[in-house]
């Protein structure tokens, strides 16, 4: 009887420490939840998620204390013996409609919530969102702009903290370049598709994440109510450098966006300008090291060496010293069944050019020829 009193004072004993701890870590359980987001749909998900995990919460508390309790108070040290019986049809009724009814109480608010993350009308503007081996497209689609234009979006986040070489800033890895500018207050309506492979474009704080597949189109939409910016990255895994793939977005007062986008509308301009110029060889070699750096270094490598054989080298290639067309026509279609992109949908003419320039001429090679905008263009009218 003294050994059953002890094992009823251990029971409760390591009861009430796990409830210490429990209510220790209540301190620290915002770090540990979902976050709450900026949005209203964000902000339904995080309800949505609260109201299933205490639903779960409290079954767990019925299921798991009934198990105990029976476990302590019917256990053999007591004399008691195991009850046999099978076939209670009140039980069984019982175990099948009550789940049915809580899964039903629970579909309730998860489908209002899915109503309202699928509704896509009624937008105010429209951005694409193109995935790319590694980095994001993005193309403004709004008519009443009057234009309509895109830019690349990479990862800017210095290699030197990859390895180490240096300390890693306070964004590590989720930085870019150019990040997505919207207006708040308005409804922005995002078609996600992808070039190469499957992507995910995800940015927490709005509670919207979709898949970006090649030959589909889907959609999302998010009104962001408060200026700032917002990261995300890319969620599915998409090849070597998924982990390079960040998703920055600007959300902007809507005269702060305006002036914004009027100068990116200036820049598109000044960009199809040069596209009829004629560059010195100089200003080919810097443009063309920029293009480089920022859009073919992670797989050919910063020395033109690349990673044999899956990235081959440009250092002596009979691409980079052979014929100059067929160079300029791989870089704008891609190399199909190989990690070669197609750059003609990314890059602009002038930038074509002046990349191609580089890399026939850069680490030694020497192909002793000029590539300009206007070759570019004859090759791809030529196609």
């Amino acid at each position: 009887m003294r050994v059953n009193k002890l094992n009823a004072a251990g029971w409760r004993r390591a009861a009430l420490g796990a409830l210490l701890m429990a209510a220790a870590g209540l301190a620290s359980a915002d770090e540990l939840n979902m976050p709450v987001g900026v949005t209203e749909i964000s902000r339904s998900v995080y309800d949505l998620h609260m109201i299933i995990l205490w639903v779960c919460v409290v079954i767990g508390i019925v299921v798991f204390g009934a198990m105990f309790w029976s476990i302590i108070h019917h256990r053999r040290s007591q004399g008691h013996e195991a009850a046999q019986f099978h076939e209670n049809t009140r039980l069984e009724i019982a175990w099948t409609i009550v789940p049915t009814i809580i899964l039903i109480a629970m579909a309730v608010p998860a489908t209002s919530t899915l109503i309202k993350m699928y509704d896509t009308g009624g937008e105010d503007m429209t951005v694409e969102v193109r995935g790319y081996q590694w980095k994001w497209q993005y193309k403004y689609l709004d008519e009443d702009y009057q234009s309509t234009f895109g830019f690349m979006s990479t990862l800017a986040t210095p290699q030197d903290e990859f390895y180490n070489r240096s300390a890693k800033g306070e964004h590590y890895l989720l930085e870019v370049d150019e990040p997505l500018r919207i207006p708040i207050n308005k409804k922005v309506r995002f078609l996600l598709t992808s070039e190469d492979v499957i992507h995910a474009w995800w940015v927490p704080d709005f509670g919207i994440k979709r898949d970006a597949v090649p030959g589909i189109l889907n959609e999302l939409w998010t009104i962001v109510e408060e200026p700032g910016v917002y990261r995300g990255q890319c969620t599915e895994l998409c090849g070597k450098d998924h982990g390079f793939m960040p998703v920055v977005v600007q959300a902007m007062e809507q005269e702060d966006f305006d002036a914004w986008y009027a100068t990116k509308l200036k820049e598109e301009q000044e960009r199809k300008a040069l596209e009829s110029m004629v560059f010195t060889t100089d200003e080919l070699m810097a443009r063309g090291e920029e293009v480089y750096t920022k859009n073919c270094v992670s797989c050919h490598q910063a020395n033109g060496q690349g990673v044999p054989p899956v990235f081959p080298s440009l250092v002596g290639s009979p691409v980079a010293t052979g014929d100059r067309d067929a160079h300029i026509r791989m870089v704008l279609n891609g190399v199909p069944g190989t990690s070669m992109q197609a750059f003609g949908a990314q890059l602009s003419k002038a930038e074509i050019a002046a990349v191609v320039h580089y890399e026939r001429h850069a680490w030694g090679n020497n192909a002793e020829d000029i590539t300009q905008p206007v070759d570019v263009a004859n090759v791809e009218a030529g196609q």
